[in-house]
């Protein structure tokens, strides 16, 4: 990958929706050579998917937390990664270092639709402790990835 390429995603990251005769104008490259590197891009991974990113309040999802879990034995993990990815409001989850195996970040609608998603949780074979932590407000929120 070299700086044209990083400028082509930076851009994109701006704008999913730009178009290959926009980023041609301003990155000072024909169409089609725009087109081939953005295929390359795509076909290598790098560009994993397009999407929008929605405010979650005004889609009538209030409520964000962070839930860790963690586990009597490394093998219930697997199950427990399954399961997560059945899950619409778990929006990510790691598996982590530390004094708990996975932390979710969760975004729901209420105190109402959490607590039902925690006992679905909960309910899973193996987890021996947990923790939520509700967030009051988001500082920085960067869907980005920086390119040096």
């Amino acid at each position: 990958m070299d700086a044209t390429d990083k400028r082509i995603l930076k851009r994109l990251q701006e704008n999913a929706r730009v178009t290959v005769s926009v980023l041609s104008q301003e990155i000072s490259l024909s169409m089609p050579a725009i087109s081939e590197r953005l295929k390359k891009l795509e076909n290598t991974g790098v560009v994993q998917q397009y999407t929008a990113i929605l405010d979650p309040t005004l889609v009538d999802k209030h409520l964000m937390s962070f839930f860790y879990v963690s586990f009597d034995a490394p093998s219930n993990g697997d199950k427990f990664a399954e399961f997560v990815c059945t899950e619409p409001d778990v929006k990510e989850c790691f598996y982590i270092t530390g004094d708990y195996d996975y932390v979710l970040k969760i975004i729901t609608k209420n105190t109402k639709s959490l607590e039902k998603l925690l006992t679905r949780i909960k309910n899973q074979e193996g987890i021996v402790k947990t923790e939520t932590i509700v967030t009051l407000s988001t500082i920085t929120d960067r869907p980005t990835i920086e390119l040096e």
